[in-house]
């Protein structure tokens, strides 16, 4: 049987877990209790129990039941803080401190309890009040939109104004001095913010500019709605590069060129809120209401869970209690009355409006199909599956015997000694380095998985990961195998065949032939092998290529990094492509990208891409978000590319000023970038902390696993070291050499992306952020601002 210790450390709300009940250290008292009790003679111990009994009858009080503790309430100074509970011990009871000591700690993590419940029951009261008025606002304006529609009568359906209502700016211009709405400035600017104040007979507008600064920001255009007598703003968020161009091309038109938007009356600026804008603003709170329903759900959890631990550890501590074992009196009685009557688990608003929330999604977003409604608010999550594990050990023992079958076969053949065939060695040899290092670095991320979920880290959380079609690390691994064992076998086939006598003409389509096949798994529009997790992962590489276009969330930059850590396996990729594409295979002219300067040049490029883009991404989010960290995070890129470019001007110029150079900007770049690994990715290298050089909380308890990844990433990020010696064992081909450097890069990414997260779990655990805050797209604004 699991132990309810265990169960209860994986069932809480892991970025809750500090204001759930300590239980572990509740046990460590109890510990002390029976400890102390084992020491005393139990007989003297019962004899003192029972004179202290009999006097307390004869005194008096025989009618009276003897009692083992009494709570007493306190009543709270202020709403926000609740009544405090203090335990008061009798005197025939209290026989050691250290049940003194227990009770103080119990009341202290029922104090705890109730206000954190509290503070939370509110927070999510609050948010479902304005979720509420957002709903409402939502449904009069697609009435208004409805309305407006049937009133220009059926001849103007199929055009274009057939589904928006429309006004013009007046010449009210203020500034808005809400600091919630600076922050997500850029997010918040659109051509949907407009400001509407609607009759119910005509459906006219009357739309109102309004500006507004941010002052460490360029100022930013933004237009105001108000309608049944509330002003109010439509914020859709600029995630995608239409809204992206849409805006900037509102703010250079709008203020610098377009000088008739200060017109007043209806030759002024004209706007539009039509339905697409409504179904952006209906998405955003259908969103917000799930999140909404998922964290009451957390905080019924949180309820029932310590509720339960109560009643577990009072139960112990009359187990180990002498005064319980003589007198058959106990306390889990007494305090667990005092535990359901208090505040965390007799208020029923949370409960309540859970069921409202409910309800209205069921009426609103899922057309009455309560079926439907629960497959968004309580999706079920993917179970592991007993065949995935065994296809796992299948593929693997076939991978292991047909590599040992390719190594024999390279040995016999000579291939990888460094005066090896150099036609293989630039044709094939490219395509089996590319996916090892990709699906090498798979293989790390199915380990983090593992580990991220052993820890306790929410990694689905973090990256906005579905729990109905997330990869386990099971669907990762069987992936890599699979994988992993026809690239391979299809390689081992080619070798085998060219040993046999084959010219490679004849064979030189095969590892084309390989990629092709994966690209088009990758791309393939049928839903087989995991389609929800390849389309997403087309999508992160398209937000990627396209930064600062889109906007930047966690998953988007942490991709970002691993390209920053693949990119010899994007100039192999390139290689590849290249030589297949120009028809280069069927001549085995595989010199012919290299004599040609466009691929030169592009080869250059390759290099600094994956910096490039992920600079553009800390300029999105210093843009969006105005942290000055995105900015000294962003000097981190540029100082990574210009080491990339002092190294691709060696590889063309083999003097000592470049040698020089490259070691001086590498050098600064790799204390850059360690400094940013270990301080601000890591969380590391705390001094006042309580674990030397670490920090205070930490996800592993062994501490020297700490220490050792931080050597290990040091030593690590001295790989560039080999463009410099050109080191090289003698009878092992160059290539070989690049490509175990390479993997070494591919296993420090993957050792960095367990602390990331692990830092990134701590930051939402210190904020109690278990779930997602979702932009609203409706916000009021003061008459007078």
């Amino acid at each position: 049987m699991v132990k309810f210790s265990k169960q209860f450390e994986g069932q809480l709300v892991p970025e809750w877990k500090e204001a759930f009940v300590d239980y572990c250290q509740l046990k460590k008292d109890i510990k002390k209790i029976h400890v102390v009790n084992n020491d005393q003679n139990n007989s003297s111990k019962k004899r003192n129990i029972f004179s202290s009994l009999r006097k307390y009858t004869f005194l008096g009080y025989k009618q009276r039941e003897p009692r083992v503790i009494q709570v007493h309430r306190k009543l709270a100074a202020t709403a926000s803080t609740g009544d405090m509970y203090e335990t008061e011990l009798l005197d025939q009871f209290a026989d050691t401190d250290a049940a003194i000591e227990f009770f103080a700690c119990l009341d202290h993590q029922l104090n705890k309890v109730n206000r954190f419940f509290r503070t939370k029951e509110k927070e999510f009261l609050e948010r479902g009040d304005s979720l509420k008025k957002q709903m409402e606002i939502l449904t009069e304006l697609k009435t208004a939109l409805k309305q407006n529609r049937h009133a220009k009568g059926p001849s103007l359906h199929d055009s274009k104004d057939e589904d928006s209502i429309s006004g013009t700016i007046s010449c009210d211009e203020e500034s808005i001095k809400d600091t919630a709405d600076i922050e997500h400035s850029l997010e918040n600017l659109t051509e949907d913010e407009v400001k509407l104040s609607e009759s119910p007979k005509s459906g006219e507008l009357a739309i109102m500019r309004m500006k507004k600064e941010d002052g460490k920001n360029r100022s930013l255009s933004g237009r105001v709605i108000n309608f049944q007598g509330k002003n109010l703003r439509i914020h859709i968020p600029l995630t995608n590069p239409t809204r992206t161009f849409s805006a900037i091309t509102y703010l250079f038109w709008d203020d610098l060129v377009n000088q008739s938007s200060k017109k007043c009356g209806p030759e002024g600026h004209k706007l539009h809120v039509n339905k697409k804008k409504l179904h952006h603003a209906e998405k955003m709170i259908r969103g917000a209401f799930i999140e909404l329903y998922k964290g009451l759900g957390y905080l019924k959890t949180y309820r029932n869970l310590n509720m339960l631990a109560f009643a577990k550890i009072l139960k112990k501590f009359d187990k180990v209690s002498i005064f319980s074992q003589v007198t058959n009196k106990q306390a889990l009685p007494i305090y667990l009355r005092v535990v359901e009557s208090s505040y965390f688990n007799s208020s029923d608003k949370a409960l309540k409006l859970a069921d409202e929330v409910e309800e209205l999604f069921v009426k609103q977003f899922a057309e009455d199909d309560k079926r439907k409604a629960m497959k968004y608010l309580k999706p079920t999550q993917r179970k592991e599956s007993h065949a995935v594990t065994f296809f796992i050990g299948l593929f693997a023992g076939c991978f292991i015997a047909l590599f040992v079958g390719y190594v024999i076969m390279a040995h016999i053949t000579g291939l990888y000694r460094s005066n090896s065939d150099t036609m293989y060695m630039e044709t094939v040899y490219p395509v089996l380095s590319m996916f090892s290092l990709l699906f090498l670095h798979f293989f790390m991320y199915g380990c983090n998985i593992f580990m991220w979920r052993k820890t306790r880290i929410n990694y689905s959380f973090i990256f906005e990961l579905s729990p109905t079609k997330e990869l386990k690390y099971g669907d990762v691994f069987l992936i890599c195998t699979t994988s992993m064992t026809v690239v391979v076998g299809v390689l081992f086939v080619h070798l085998l065949l060219v040993a046999k006598g084959y010219s490679f003409a004849q064979v030189q389509v095969i590892p084309g032939l390989l990629l092709l096949v994966f690209i088009i798994v990758l791309v393939c529009p049928f839903n087989i092998i995991y389609k929800s997790s390849r389309y997403r992962l087309l999508s992160v590489i398209r937000n990627i290529v396209l930064s600062p276009l889109y906007k930047v969330v966690m998953l988007d930059f942490f991709m970002a990094d691993q390209l920053c850590s693949q990119v010899p396996m994007l100039r192999n990729l390139e290689y590849i492509a290249c030589y297949y594409i120009t028809g280069s295979y069927k001549t085995q002219d595989y010199n012919y990208c290299m004599r040609t300067t466009y691929y030169r040049d592009l080869a250059y490029a390759v290099s600094f891409l994956p910096y490039y883009w992920r600079a553009m991404q800390c300029a999105r989010r210093w843009f969006d978000e105005g942290h000055k960290s995105h900015l000294l995070n962003l000097g981190k890129y540029v100082s990574a590319m210009l080491a990339a470019g002092a190294k691709v001007a060696y590889e063309k110029e083999k003097s000592v000023g470049w040698l020089c150079l490259v070691v001086v900007m590498s050098t600064a770049a790799t204390v850059y970038q360690l400094y940013w690994d270990f301080v601000k990715d890591w969380g590391l290298l705390q001094f006042n902390s309580k674990n030397p050089w670490l920090r205070d909380e930490l996800m592993l308890r062994q501490k020297f696993i700490y220490y050792f990844s931080l050597g290990l990433n040091l030593v690590l990020r001295l790989a560039w070291l080999q463009t410099v010696f050109h080191y090289n064992f003698e009878k092992v081909d160059y290539r070989v050499t690049m490509l175990f450097l390479a993997a070494l890069e591919v296993v420090r990414r993957g050792q960095w992306n367990f602390y990331r997260l692990e830092n990134e779990h701590l930051n939402n655990a210190g904020k109690f952020r278990a779930v997602k805050t979702v932009p609203l797209p409706f916000h009021e604004v003061d008459e007078q601002d």
